[in-house]
């Protein structure tokens, strides 16, 4: 990384009291250790597995993260439907109808530039159904590079399915700094920086209990599917795996330098890439 550049990290999908308990404590500490300028996190399963609360989300903030983005579990929490208007670096998908709570975008200054965090859900395999996310997400970009003169981009596309997330990646190109996606809790490899610029991972993983199944106690899910029966899915106990993507950018033109993947495992005596 050179000196001007703007290293941002971004973490996936926290889990559960053990992914939040892990991520408030190691944000401190990644930031010392990787020079971060920037901590965006996805927090939509950070209460019970389920949604996100205003106290939590404070929580992580005051941690270090600049920026929470959530995803289709976002209004779980019916306490969170009054906070968001109140909270800007709380966002939830931005193709919601326009009246609904909260923003999906912001802005935030930092010493090495402005920079914009979008928040969009796709429509393959997901509820509810919203807008298009391709052509809003798009021109909410144009406007924020228009209007308050924003180069540094990242987008949390949060989707289902690989093929949306890749396409999102390619829709943006030369658009956006960072594309990622969020939802399946499961780290893709194919992280990449487009010929426009653009960097790109399809899915940025979770953070969440290692042994279990996208975070949830392993026995259950495999009963359920043994079975067919219904059953509850608790989140699972254990070391925890922290997912997710560095990122240099630059801060005159806006294209990514350089994208890695981040994994490490908190408390289990084991330490990967990143």
């Amino acid at each position: 990384m050179t000196n001007d550049a703007l290293r941002i990290m971004f973490l996936g999908d926290i889990v559960g009291e053990p992914g939040r308990k892990a991520v408030i404590e190691q944000l401190p500490v990644l930031k010392a250790e990787l020079g971060l300028d920037f901590i965006v996190v996805n927090g939509e399963n950070a209460a019970g597995g389920r949604g996100i609360t205003p106290r939590i989300a404070i929580d992580l903030l005051r941690a270090g993260a600049a920026v929470i983005t959530t995803g289709d579990h976002v209004w779980d929490q019916q306490e969170i439907v009054e906070y968001l208007p109140t909270e800007p670096r709380v966002l939830r998908p931005i193709n919601y109808p326009p009246d609904t709570p909260g923003k999906g975008s912001v802005v935030l200054e930092t010493a090495k530039g402005k920079v914009a965090i979008l928040q969009g859900q796709g429509r393959t395999f997901i509820q509810p159904p919203l807008d298009n996310p391709f052509t809003l997400l798009e021109s909410e970009i144009d406007r924020l590079r228009e209007e308050e003169g924003v180069k540094m981009v990242l987008v949390d596309f949060h989707a289902e399915t690989t093929s949306e997330k890749i396409a999102m990646g390619y829709a943006l190109e030369g658009k956006a700094s960072v594309v990622v996606g969020t939802h399946t809790h499961v780290q893709t490899a194919d992280e990449r920086i487009l010929s426009g610029g653009t960097g790109c991972l399809t899915d940025a993983g979770m953070c969440g209990p290692d042994h279990s199944v996208l975070g949830r106690a392993h026995e259950s899910v495999v009963w359920r599917f043994k079975t067919g029966m219904p059953t509850r899915f608790p989140v699972a106990k254990g070391p925890v795996r922290l997912c997710g993507l560095i990122a240099d950018l630059d801060p005159e033109t806006g294209k990514c330098l350089k994208i890695e993947r981040l994994n490490r495992l908190i408390g289990g005596g084991e330490q990967d890439a990143g």
